[in-house]
């Protein structure tokens, strides 16, 4: 495969919103235009055998994934995507099919959220396959003047929400294939007063501790009313909680809003003012203390796990 028949072949399938995208892939930079004055920008890699398993998986869906998490951190910040690139260090034994796959990938799920590829590199090497993302966006003041959400924003008092449901969504390969909630955050941020908001990644547990420390309180979460997916035991001998809380993969969104919007929520979910699964959990509360409360009101601090994207190879 030579790269320029690969770039050339990414080039005639490219296909832009003018009023977004200016210059697009084939110059040293691409131009996009924005009309307001913030850019958000994010960036996040996947790694074979980390994140997907190529030999398993397939070139296709590891693009889509790669770009996938982040349209997650943008529905995070309750943003609207305006385009990516991609640097793709792809294994010397790849083919110019595997190649396309992968672009075709990133397309699947780019167009789905009206988020053009502008622009990236390719590259071979020894290693295995890695695919890295970086995203634009801007804040979705179109709907109705929708500002970023930050996870800095939660303050002792406020109800706790998470959308979806969560765990086993390694196992079950869902984190191949979730659909990232954009729609679903700027509905939120617009209509409920969303005051923290980020998505789960690296599970409910270590995230949450994150919005804490950011936003400098603690939480109390009760076990009963987290939501756990239907795969999230399977096969394993886990307590399914246990899953919900520490394996990561899910990609859902977890936000605060101020007590007095908790019911309101609570009524609207999976109707037709909200046309999606939200949850209340818990509460925001003061202190740093992120505790679990059980069925008969027994505290504990919540135990510390999750996914770990670093860790020391030093303990030999």
């Amino acid at each position: 495969m030579k790269e320029n028949d690969f770039l050339e072949w990414i080039y005639s399938r490219s296909n832009f919103d003018s009023r977004k995208v200016i210059v697009g892939p084939g110059d040293d930079m691409a131009v996009l235009k924005f009309p307001r004055d913030e850019l958000l920008v994010a960036v996040d890699q996947v790694l074979d055998g980390v994140h997907f398993i190529l030999s398993r998986h397939g070139p296709r869906a590891a693009g889509r994934k790669a770009l996938a998490r982040n349209l997650s951190d943008i529905a995070a910040m309750a943003a609207l995507p305006v385009g990516a690139v991609a640097s793709v260090a792809m294994p010397k034994n790849f083919t110019h099919e595997d190649a396309k796959q992968i672009y075709l990938g990133l397309r699947e799920i780019g167009d789905e959220f009206d988020c053009p590829l502008v622009g990236g590199d390719v590259s071979t090497w020894g290693g295995p396959l890695a695919i890295s993302v970086s995203v634009f966006a801007q804040p979705a003041g179109a709907t109705g003047g929708v500002k970023p959400v930050l996870r800095s924003g939660a303050r002792a008092g406020q109800a706790v929400f998470v959308t979806g449901e969560l765990g086993g969504g390694w196992l079950s390969e869902r984190h191949l294939e979730f659909r990232p909630r954009i729609t679903e955050g700027i509905m939120l941020a617009l209509r409920y007063k969303v005051k923290a908001m980020m998505d789960i990644s690296d599970g409910l547990a270590k995230d949450l501790r994150r919005m804490c420390r950011a936003s400098g309180c603690g939480a109390e979460i009760f076990s009963s009313l987290v939501p756990v997916h239907a795969d999230a035991a399977a096969g394993r001998d886990i307590n399914p909680l246990d899953a919900a809380l520490f394996d990561g993969e899910d990609y859902e969104l977890l936000f605060t809003v101020p007590a007095g919007w908790k019911g309101k929520l609570i009524a609207d979910s999976c109707t037709e003012h909200l046309p999606f699964k939200v949850t209340y959990i818990g509460n925001m509360v003061a202190g740093g203390e992120v505790e679990l409360v059980d069925a008969a009101g027994g505290r504990v601090a919540m135990p510390d796990g999750g996914w770990e994207h670093v860790t020391d190879n030093n303990d030999n």
